[in-house]
């Protein structure tokens, strides 16, 4: 046995995914004494600047968008009371077609086994119990998403370590809950094409495939707060429109697939640490 806190570790691909899919477990976990480290890979550049400035717009300057997000990311670390921030700055890739996917230095770019190994690093120093991150998917098929997934799965395997690994994800139930809510908040939503309607259906997972349920209803004022920090991508997040009351119902429970695990905790959890403490 040794002194180490119970680490959890999320590795995330830009500034604001730390709050929308584990800002919760961040908010929870540290409230419980655990020791928290969010991993940030890239720098965000591909946001909106200031005024809503969107990146293939004149006067969008990709340093000082990134210089501004990482502000507002270490503001929601510092809601969420996440203990450790450490940021990858990889050149955000923007969506998936963009002409920053090609770009040299773009996280998209990066070879794997580079940001492995950067990550490797992150992985003995803290040497987390618990590790969460994306799908193979991404969970939306966002290149920089994909590439955290990727780069965190070969890190895990660089250095032989054993937490229990959560990839994050959505119950159905709740994508359909969700679209309820952006036809109640979202005046100008329109109703997606069917191929756009058929790739949403196929977001999250069946109720029953999910193995972990963290309810953290009482922290949703905290991720909603966390949330707010990146007011400058305020218009690409449908969820503050809602409102806190609203949001903590419909955000109030965060949803993973566990992945790797040594401790035969029974499944479903309710505690991404069970069979840990």
């Amino acid at each position: 046995m040794n002194d180490r806190p119970l680490t959890l570790m999320a590795v995330h691909a830009h500034p604001d995914d730390e709050a929308t899919g584990t800002g919760g477990v961040l908010a929870r976990y540290a409230a419980e004494g655990i020791r928290t480290v969010l991993v940030t890979c890239t720098d965000g550049s591909c946001g909106d600047g200031p005024g809503g400035v969107k990146p293939d717009d004149p006067g969008h300057d990709p340093a000082a968008v990134a210089l501004m997000r990482r502000q507002e990311l270490e503001a929601s670390c510092n809601i969420l009371k996440v203990s450790h921030l450490e940021t990858l700055d990889y050149a955000d890739s923007g969506m998936m077609g963009w002409p920053a996917n090609d770009a040299p230095g773009s996280f998209w770019q990066t070879p794997v086994e580079e940001g492995a190994a950067r990550l490797a690093e992150l992985l003995r120093r803290y040497q987390p119990d618990v590790v969460v991150t994306y799908d193979e998917n991404g969970f939306y098929g966002h290149p920089d998403h994909i590439q955290a997934h990727r780069i965190t799965m070969k890190a895990l395997a660089m250095t032989m370590a054993t937490p229990k690994v959560y990839w994050t994800t959505a119950p159905r139930s709740m994508m359909q809950r969700f679209g309820e809510a952006m036809r109640e908040f979202g005046a100008d939503w329109q109703e997606p094409d069917p191929a756009e309607a058929a790739a949403m259906a196929e977001i999250g997972l069946p109720d029953e495939e999910i193995t972990t349920w963290v309810d953290t209803t009482a922290f949703g004022g905290q991720k909603f707060d966390a949330l707010a920090a990146h007011a400058s991508q305020g218009e690409n997040i449908f969820f503050l429109k809602m409102g806190q009351k609203r949001f903590t119902e419909l955000m109030g429970v965060e949803t993973f697939v566990r992945v790797q695990d040594t401790t035969g905790a029974a499944m479903p959890e309710n505690d991404l640490f069970a069979g840990l403490r």
